[in-house]
């Protein structure tokens, strides 16, 4: 006979299962904006964008004119960009006009040598896609015609000089760059849907997950996930985001691995993507485990590891997952092992925060950080007449690779000393101070600082 378990454990148990089960809305039901005069949802990126980038796409395909692709080097990139391929391809582009240009490791589009790589393949069309965006001046000197097709955090002026844009950064729920670029590129040839819809599931659950629904004001995908199966777009994911991980940084294999595949599995059978998952899942599993410390305020938990892999985001997402309190807002892991005299670090959203309101922006929150007046040190005088460098604030020093992505996942790329400034400013690993005059603790007696019975009376009567 079976016993049966106590009341009192059984509440408990309850109460501990209520309070993992946090109520997080589905991603596709955030509220979209509205346009003013007509009140439609402005969705997926407003529509001047939208027909812009059409244009471009249609005029570079007739023009048979020489055309570089730049993805990103994540699954939602990489997707992205063989969508367009295949769509320029499809529209009558010579194959041999497309070259494809992956940046190296631990750089950015904006790094003067990239635009200098870009430059040598003299391109006359150029498009940049879920790289990030920022203010900057052409993306390469001769004349061009460019186009960004990004969805992370931007104001209107963060973008290349000369060249248009289509961002879906302010007009939720949020796409991803794979999922813009196919609902931009799926009216242009009746081709492309069935050629790149599964491309599109790839890049965009690389970004937004295995779990999003495909339901209003997303397109309805459930012929696509049942034709392939969802686990197998999932494995996709899964492989492709695995070389760029890898210290050798092989993002070409990936791309190449995309680009050929006329079917999901195709990508699975790929010998080089198995081996890089392998070894990024052995990686993950080595640097997991570091304990966290926290900010003095409890709203950030920080991981410190040193890999030559790019693991920190997969950990900071692993992490978001587990981790609950009332006051944590940002995961942050910190690789001090990626770049020599660099930290890369990561930050996501726990997943106990995600329904808090107002929400929690983590780019905001770190430039508070970065924005904070540190403590001077009384031995540290400056006799020179010149401004301290640590009295202008942190922010304005740690240049354009800080606080980059999207608000509730984000990170940079800042030098060591800096990283360990901002770790004071945030004062990791300092315990809360208590208010002054608080009461003790329920059910504790406080510590009368007169009493007698010490503990040297009891080493007294032993040595006696």
């Amino acid at each position: 006979m079976k016993r049966k378990e106590p009341s009192s454990v059984a509440q408990a148990s309850a109460t501990k299962r209520s309070r993992a089960r946090l109520e997080v809305p589905d991603y596709h039901l955030s509220p979209s904006v509205r346009d003013e005069k007509t009140s439609d949802a402005i969705w997926p990126a407003p529509e001047a964008q939208m027909k812009q980038a059409r244009d471009i796409i249609l005029e570079c395909a007739r023009s048979q004119k020489r055309t570089i692709i730049v993805p990103d080097k994540d699954a939602d990139g990489l997707s992205s960009g063989v969508i367009l391929h295949r769509t320029l391809v499809l529209l009558g582009l010579n194959p041999e006009l497309i070259r494809v240009h992956l940046l190296s490791k631990g750089q950015t589009i904006h790094h003067e040598h990239e635009r200098e790589a870009m430059a040598a393949l003299s391109p006359d069309y150029i498009f940049v896609l879920d790289q990030g965006s920022r203010k900057s001046g052409p993306l390469i000197a001769a004349p061009h015609t460019g186009l960004v097709i990004d969805h992370h955090h931007a104001t209107p002026e963060d973008f290349p000089e000369g060249s248009a844009f289509c961002t879906a950064n302010q007009s939720p729920p949020v796409v991803t760059s794979a999922l813009l670029t196919y609902l931009l590129c799926e009216p242009l040839h009746a081709g492309v849907s069935d050629r790149t819809d599964w491309l599109c599931v790839v890049g965009t659950h690389g970004d937004l997950g295995t779990t999003l629904k495909w339901e209003d004001p997303f397109p309805d995908m459930s012929a696509t996930l049942k034709k392939y199966t969802k686990k197998a777009l999932n494995d996709v994911v899964s492989y492709v985001n695995a070389p760029r991980r890898t210290a050798t940084y092989d993002v070409s294999s990936a791309f190449d691995a995309l680009l050929s595949a006329e079917h999901p599995k195709d990508v699975l059978k790929h010998s080089r993507l198995l081996a890089a998952r392998q070894e990024v899942n052995a990686e993950v599993e080595r640097c997991t485990h570091t304990a966290p410390r926290f900010s003095q305020d409890g709203k950030v938990a920080v991981f410190k590891i040193k890999s030559e892999a790019q693991v920190h985001p997969v950990i900071a997402t692993r992490w978001a997952g587990h981790l609950q309190s009332k006051a944590l807002e940002i995961v942050m892991v910190a690789n001090e092992g990626y770049l020599p005299g660099k930290v890369n670090f990561s930050c996501r959203v726990p997943r106990c925060a995600k329904a808090r309101d107002p929400s929690v922006d983590i780019i905001q929150s770190l430039k508070a950080y970065a924005s904070l007046k540190p403590v001077k040190d009384e031995d540290d005088d400056n006799d020179g007449g010149l401004p301290d460098q640590h009295e202008i604030p942190l922010l304005e020093r740690l240049g354009d690779d800080f606080a980059r992505g999207h608000v509730q996942a984000s990170g940079g790329i800042v030098d060591v000393d800096q990283f360990e400034e901002l770790m004071r400013l945030m004062r990791v690993g300092e315990k809360k101070e208590k208010k002054q005059g608080a009461s003790p603790q329920k059910g504790k007696k406080p510590i009368d600082a007169g009493q007698s019975n010490k503990l040297t009376s009891y080493f007294g009567k032993k040595s006696a």
